[in-house]
């Protein structure tokens, strides 16, 4: 099953966070002979477990899970990187005869992969980059995310204001090329993809359910151990990417004495629903998407079998 127009088959399992990707990703590799390939943006450093939704052995449930825990915390990481190790993960999967299932919430990750994104080598300048830091730390992150605007409406429509890292890029890259970062973007989709994939996509049609579920799995963190993880964190020096992630940065205020745990736990509630609702935001844009709504069924092996003749109808094609 693994060829189609002599391309490999690559599957993938994408959606907003907590709504079973993990689960998915794993029941599918035990049926296809499948490895996962993580697309998360912060599963992939060390010591970030709890927050990031990591899966544990047992959820694992034997299968080989790739790019989670590989990078320290204070290692700068850009899609551009994750599509260079995802690539030869790919291959190493697909040589050994097995399936890459490409699992996660990261869709600037998955979108590059699969659409074969070639990044510019546009060069990089660090002062301007540490520049634009200190701008938005002085100005706020939407007085940032507006200049991009002025300079780059079109990329400024596609990355919020605040995914720091991403408005900073374009706008190095805009300085650095001497051209728009969208213009580049568009330019870099041109060399069709080695591969031949099908995205499957999980969600709800009763958002609510989806919002049950998120606040269901923080407190589940919390009694997992996220406040000594975050802990741990805040008193090192890598908490400089901590500090992006949704589960840390919202208990600095409890660590810093500036307020109370239940406010911060609902805050984390919060913004978890708000990041999961740009998740959505962006997989729907991808016309390519299988979606499955999960409310529609009654057990989970109906949604397997549900997409076991998806793939199947996909293969056929």
């Amino acid at each position: 099953m693994n060829e189609k127009n002599n391309k490999p088959f690559v599957l993938a399992v994408v959606g907003p966070t907590a709504s079973g990707k993990t689960w998915l990703g794993v029941e599918l590799a035990k049926i296809y002979g499948g490895e996962v390939i993580s697309a998360d943006s912060m599963q992939i450093y060390k010591g970030m477990d709890i927050a990031s939704a990591k899966p544990t052995e047992a959820e694992k449930q034997g299968i080989p899970h790739h790019l989670m825990g590989i990078l320290d915390r204070d290692v700068s990481f850009s899609a551009a990187d994750y599509v260079q190790l995802a690539n030869k993960k790919t291959e190493e999967i697909l040589s050994l005869g097995k399936l890459p299932i490409i699992v996660g919430g990261t869709g600037l990750y998955i979108d590059s992969l699969l659409e074969n994104v070639k990044f510019s080598e546009g060069g990089s300048d660090e002062a301007y980059r540490e520049e634009l830091y200190a701008f938005a730390r002085e100005n706020g992150n939407e007085a940032l995310h507006a200049r991009l605007a002025e300079l780059d409406p079109e990329a400024a429509e596609g990355i919020h204001p605040n995914n720091l890292v991403r408005v900073v890029r374009a706008l190095e890259v805009c300085k650095v090329t001497g051209r728009r970062f969208s213009e580049l973007k568009k330019e870099s989709r041109l060399v069709e993809s080695p591969y031949n994939s099908l995205i499957i996509g999980l969600s709800f049609e009763d958002r609510q359910k989806l919002y049950d579920r998120i606040d269901m799995r923080v407190d589940e963190m919390v009694k997992s151990g996220l406040i000594e993880e975050a802990r741990q964190l805040w008193h090192e020096s890598a908490m400089k990417t901590a500090a992006n992630a949704i589960g840390y940065k919202e208990l600095i205020p409890y660590f810093e004495g500036k307020a109370a745990l239940s406010d911060c736990i609902d805050t984390i509630k919060q913004e978890t629903r708000h990041y999961a609702k740009r998740q959505l935001t962006w997989f729907r844009k991808n016309t390519r998407i299988e979606w499955l709504f999960l409310d529609r069924f009654n057990k989970n092996n109906e949604i397997l079998e549900k997409c076991k003749k998806t793939i199947a109808k996909y293969l056929e094609m």
